[in-house]
C-alpha cells in the first residue's frame, strides 16, 4: 500500500492548473494496476523484516479477568494474492483484498492477579477480506487522501498455545481463542484507516516548496482538485520555479495546455514552455548561469590562450597597453535564456555577455572590455529506447560591443571567430552525442521504459511505461 501511495505522491509533485497548470501527470489504470503489482512482490520480500506490534485485552473466564500479551510476532508465511485495485470515477481508488491467508508465531503471557504464565503460540488467519474505497481529494494545495468505506472479515482463525506450567489456564484457552479472533475481525479496517490517517497527516505536514539544488525551489502545490476517472488519475501541480536567495515571479505568464490521456501507457507527463522558463529565470536570478573561464582550463595543444599577446590579433591595441597579461573570461546569462515549443521544434533564445579582465602579477584584476552576444537555437528531440537523441543548430549569432576600458575596436573579426568556434567545433561535437543518444535517468533502480515523447505547440509530452528494481523478481 505504502509504494502505491508514494506513485501518487510522485505525481503529485508533477503538475498545476488553477493559473494554467505548468506540469500536467496522469496515471493510468495500467498504471495503477502495475504499481499494485509491485507492491505485492515487494511485500512477499520484506515480510520476514516486518515487526508486528503487540496485542494486548483481557477476557472474562468465569473467576475474573485475564490480562494477556502476544509479542515478539514474527510472519512465518503469507499468501497474498494480488489485490483487485481501480479508480472510482469521481472518487477516488477502490482496493479489494481477497483470500489472504498468513501464519504468525510469537511469544505470549497471562496475568490472573499474582498468578502469571507465558509461552509460545501459532496463529494462521484464513481468508483475510477487505474492502475499501479511498478518496482523493485536495486540501490547501495539497493532495488528501481519506478512506470513505472499509469492511473487513476473516473466515477462520486458529491459535495454538503452547507452554506455560500453570493448570488454571489451559481449561480457559478457548476463551482466548475465540477472543482473539473476535478482535481481528474488528481491528482490520481500525488499523487500514489509521495508516491512511498517518498518510494525511504526513500530507498535510508537507512543504509545498521542494528544494531543487542549493539555487533553485520548486511550487508543487495542487492548482486544482485531482481529477478521477475510470481510465486514470490526472493531478496539476503549479510547477514554477524560484530562486532561493531572491524569490520573484517571472515578467511571463504560465500557457494553459492539455496535456492527452494516454491509456496505453501507464504516466503521462507534461511540461509547458512556462515550467521551463520559469526554471531558467529562476537559476538566473540565482546567479548560477555563470562561469569563470581561465587560462588553465584551456587544453595545452589549443592554438589559442587566454593571455592580452594572443588577443592582439583580434585587438591590436590590447597588448600595447598591457602586455603579455594572462586574461579571464566571466561568461554570464545577462538575462534568462527563453525557450518555445512549436510542434517538433524546441527553439532557445540566448543573451549572455563575456566580460574580460588581464590579471597583475599580484593577481588583481583589471576590466578591459564586455562583449554581448544575441544568439537563437533550434532543435529537435525524441526517446530511442533507453536514449534520448536529437540535433541542435545554432540559427542566428551577433555581437556587440557592450562596454570598454581600452578604447573602441570592431567586434566584427570576434563575430566571425565565435561563430567558426561554435559551427566547427561546439555544435559538431555536441550533435554527435545527441545522434549516439544520451542514457534516461533512473533513480534508486526506476527507470523509463517504452517511452514517447513529442513535441507540441507550446508543451513537452511524455508518455513512458516505468520499469522498477521489483520486475527482477518474477
Amino acid at each position: 500500500m505504502k509504494m502505491l501511495l508514494v506513485a501518487l505522491l510522485l505525481i503529485s509533485t508533477t503538475q498545476t492548473h488553477a493559473e494554467d497548470s505548468a506540469l500536467q501527470a496522469v496515471l493510468s489504470q495500467k498504471g495503477l494496476q502495475k504499481v499494485t503489482h509491485w507492491l505485492t512482490d515487494w511485500l512477499q520480500n520484506e515480510l520476514g523484516n516486518i515487526t508486528l506490534p503487540e496485542v494486548k485485552g483481557r477476557v472474562f473466564i468465569l473467576f475474573g479477568f485475564v490480562e494477556y500479551v502476544l509479542y515478539n510476532m514474527s510472519i512465518q508465511r503469507c499468501d497474498l494474492p494480488e489485490p483487485s485495485i481501480a479508480f472510482s470515477e469521481g472518487t477516488g481508488i477502490s482496493l479489494q483484498v481477497s483470500g489472504l491467508s498468513v501464519a504468525i508465531t510469537g511469544l505470549w503471557n497471562t496475568r490472573y492477579g499474582v498468578i502469571k504464565d507465558g509461552g509460545w503460540f501459532e496463529l494462521v488467519m484464513f481468508t483475510v477480506n477487505l474492502d475499501t474505497m479511498l478518496q482523493l481529494g485536495s486540501e490547501n494545495e495539497r493532495l488528501s487522501i481519506s478512506t470513505t468505506a472499509c469492511s473487513a472479515d476473516v473466515e477462520s482463525v486458529q491459535v495454538n498455545f503452547h507452554g506455560g506450567g500453570s493448570p488454571i489456564f489451559q481449561p480457559f484457552l478457548k476463551f482466548f481463542h475465540k477472543h482473539i479472533t473476535n478482535e481481528i475481525r474488528a481491528k482490520i479496517c481500525q488499523a487500514f484507516k489509521k495508516e491512511i490517517e498517518a498518510l494525511e497527516s504526513h500530507l498535510a505536514a508537507m512543504s509545498v516548496a521542494m528544494k531543487v539544488d542549493p539555487y533553485v525551489y520548486m511550487n508543487i502545490s495542487l492548482t486544482d482538485s485531482p481529477l478521477v476517472k475510470d481510465s486514470g488519475l490526472g493531478l496539476n501541480v503549479k510547477g514554477e520555479f524560484y530562486s532561493n536567495n531572491f524569490p520573484t515571479e517571472p515578467p511571463f505568464s504560465s500557457n494553459h495546455f492539455e496535456l492527452p490521456w494516454r491509456e496505453d501507457y501507464m504516466v503521462s507527463l507534461g511540461a509547458s514552455e512556462f515550467f521551463v522558463n520559469s526554471a531558467a529565470y529562476a537559476y538566473q536570478k540565482a546567479g548560477a548561469l555563470k562561469i569563470l573561464i581561465t587560462d588553465d582550463m584551456i587544453p595545452k595543444a589549443s592554438p589559442f590562450h587566454l593571455n592580452t599577446s594572443q588577443f592582439g590579433r583580434l585587438i591590436p591595441q590590447l597588448p600595447k597597453k598591457y602586455p603579455d597579461l594572462p586574461m579571464q573570461l566571466l561568461l554570464y546569462a545577462s538575462d534568462a535564456p527563453l525557450f518555445s515549443f512549436n510542434k517538433t521544434v524546441i527553439n532557445v533564445n540566448v543573451s549572455a555577455s563575456a566580460k574580460a579582465y588581464a590579471i597583475k602579477a599580484d593577481s588583481f584584476a583589471i576590466p578591459l572590455f564586455r562583449l554581448d552576444v544575441e544568439s537563437s537555437f533550434s532543435g529537435k528531440a525524441y526517446i530511442d529506447k533507453y536514449l534520448l537523441k536529437g540535433v541542435l543548430e545554432m540559427k542566428n549569432l551577433t555581437m556587440t560591443l557592450g562596454a570598454t576600458e581600452i578604447g573602441c575596436f570592431p567586434v566584427g573579426p570576434i563575430e566571425q571567430a565565435l561563430k567558426l568556434i561554435m559551427n566547427s567545433f561546439v555544435l559538431p561535437k555536441l550533435n554527435a552525442q545527441l545522434k549516439d543518444g544520451l542514457p534516461l535517468p533512473r533513480v534508486k533502480g526506476f527507470g523509463l521504459r517504452n517511452s514517447v515523447m513529442t513535441i507540441e505547440n507550446g508543451f513537452l509530452a511524455l508518455a513512458t511505461d516505468i520499469s522498477a528494481p521489483y520486475d527482477s523478481w518474477q
